[in-house]
């Protein structure tokens, strides 16, 4: 199949079926809100100045971008209370109380709301995915009355508990590994639609996943130095979430393009390839690991001005990790931001050991290019393609190329995350040879495929 005969098609399909309704407006490149400024961290006291009849006092709820100011508020007596919400941060938030009442508020809103304080306090959280993980949580406090446990504080989420396989899952859906071709032309003007669904990412796995296209990774992009890309971001109104897309090929201020932009809104990302390389492309919303976490990261490839050299077949493949969450919900961002991560699945084109189901065919003797990129977020990658020696390496810059001076060699390609690279190989007969990471802790996990050369049968 051609893959991006694919990548037009394919975004014009997404695009189509996202549109809130099929005669809905065309692009219009609203600029994402800018929000206010931050401010500092303080606990808030209760106020009594022109408070509604039978209210004691107002409290004030800070959010910023990815905190509540205040995450202890202190009252003098249990009762009823008006609450100002204000998102003083860049996206959006709410603030639900732990009876339910909750106050929605956009960036740069402020809102109110009633809420009655029992004798006992009462907790707060922001219910937007991911956020309350990220520390989004507080407690109002009654004077005198003994304290709950802290709540927790940006970057340190609480752990979460195992996930248990549903053998009612749906089967996962097989991601193409062929590279697309270069695009045509210099200019590119590319659509990407922002898409929350949920996908099966390991046989009895389903996680409630944010991608770019609709795709876990999202769709390879192929340029040469010199050309124009202009992406056309679009976060459809039944997103729940603020995004964003940062490309590294790109030369550009971050509070410019990569700015976040709102459930309805859309932006206009332009950028000129100037360096070639495999590079990365990801949301950088805030917290930003748990949208890469969670699905939102692609490739790009950018090849010299000459072009590459022909080969017999070309693939691109993107290492990245699962940290599951609760079926059907987005994943986990506790697990994802321990200091020591373990990853429940480590996964090539985003789903555990699909090219081990179904094997990705090769020509025997035939020159095989990949282009690999180590999306992480936090895992480096060793790869490593069993029974093959990698003739021409291409990390980072850093050439390795065939012919050398004394015939040298490569076996692993080693990538932190972020970084992306390309290797060509051979496979000199017919049979079965493995592509994994090289730390094998992993590759039990998911990352681990097979190319199949020939029939892939040695002994015929």
């Amino acid at each position: 199949m051609n893959r991006i005969k694919g990548l037009g098609m394919l975004l014009v399909i997404v695009s189509a079926a996202c549109t809130p309704t099929a005669a809905g407006p065309g692009w219009t490149f609203t600029p994402a809100n800018a929000g206010a400024s931050q401010a500092p961290g303080s606990s808030q006291a209760p106020s009594t100045s022109e408070a509604p009849a039978g209210v004691l006092g107002k409290i004030e709820v800070d959010a910023i971008d990815i905190a509540f100011a205040q995450p202890r508020i202190v009252v003098p007596k249990a009762g009823k209370y008006e609450v100002k919400a204000v998102n003083k941060g860049t996206i959006g938030h709410d603030v639900t109380f732990a009876d339910g009442t909750q106050v929605v508020v956009a960036a740069g809103e402020t809102k109110t709301t009633l809420v009655t304080v029992p004798a006992a306090g009462m907790s707060f959280k922001c219910t937007v995915p991911g956020h309350a993980d990220a520390g989004m949580t507080g407690e109002v406090v009654v004077e005198g009355a003994a304290a709950s446990a802290p709540p927790a504080t940006q970057g340190s989420p609480a752990p979460s508990g195992a996930v248990v396989a549903d053998p009612n899952a749906a089967a996962y859906t097989l991601y193409d590994a062929q590279a697309p071709a270069l695009l045509s032309g210099t200019v590119h003007d590319i659509d990407l639609v922002i898409e929350e669904k949920e996908m099966t990412v390991a046989p009895g796995f389903v996680q409630r996943v944010w991608t770019f296209g609709g795709t876990v990774p999202g769709p390879v992009i192929r340029v040469k130095v010199g050309d124009t890309v202009r992406i056309r971001l679009k976060n459809p109104t039944t997103s729940q979430v603020s995004h964003s897309i940062d490309f590294h090929a790109s030369q550009v201020a971050w509070n410019d393009e990569m700015t976040d932009i709102a459930p309805g809104q859309e932006k206009v990302y332009e950028w000129k390839a100037e360096y070639a390389g495999v590079w990365m492309y990801h949301c950088g919303t805030a917290p930003a690991l748990h949208h890469i976490a969670n699905g939102m990261f692609g490739m790009v490839i950018v090849e010299p001005k000459a072009g590459l050299p022909k080969v017999d077949a070309e693939f691109a493949v993107v290492q990245s990790e699962w940290y599951l969450g609760p079926q059907r919900e987005p994943v986990s961002l506790s697990k994802a931001a321990s200091g020591a991560p373990a990853p429940d699945y480590v996964v090539f084109n985003g789903v555990a050991s699909q090219y081990k189901d179904n094997p990705i065919q090769v020509k025997t003797g035939g020159r095989v290019r990949v282009f690999v990129l180590d999306a992480g977020p936090n895992i480096d990658s060793a790869f490593h393609v069993v029974g093959t020696i990698f003739s021409s390496v291409i990390k980072e810059g850093i050439r390795l190329v065939p012919g050398n001076d004394g015939n040298w060699g490569s076996q692993v390609m080693d990538l932190s995350p972020a970084q992306g690279g390309i290797v060509e190989f051979v496979m000199p007969e017919d049979g079965l040879y493995p592509m994994v990471t090289h730390a094998f802790n992993f590759v039990g996990r998911g990352a681990l495929g097979l190319f199949k050369a020939g029939d892939g049968d040695p002994l015929n």
